[in-house]
């Protein structure tokens, strides 16, 4: 309930490992060889989760 709380109150730890988890699924869609989908869309959830990144370290404690 804490993780689903921080979110709503727009705390920054939640959201930053919620940008950071879509980094590293971007990452892990980029180099898998199986599924064209996933690569086709690797580029974007990357990018995403690095611009959520962003926003959210403005985000207050």
């Amino acid at each position: 309930m804490g993780f689903v709380n921080g979110l709503l109150r727009l705390r920054r730890g939640p959201w930053e490992m919620l940008a950071t988890v879509l980094i590293g699924l971007g990452v892990v869609m980029l180099m898998q060889p199986f599924v064209l989908v996933l690569y086709t869309y690797s580029f974007v959830v990357t990018l995403v989760g690095t611009v959520m990144f962003i926003i959210v370290s403005h985000f207050p404690e």
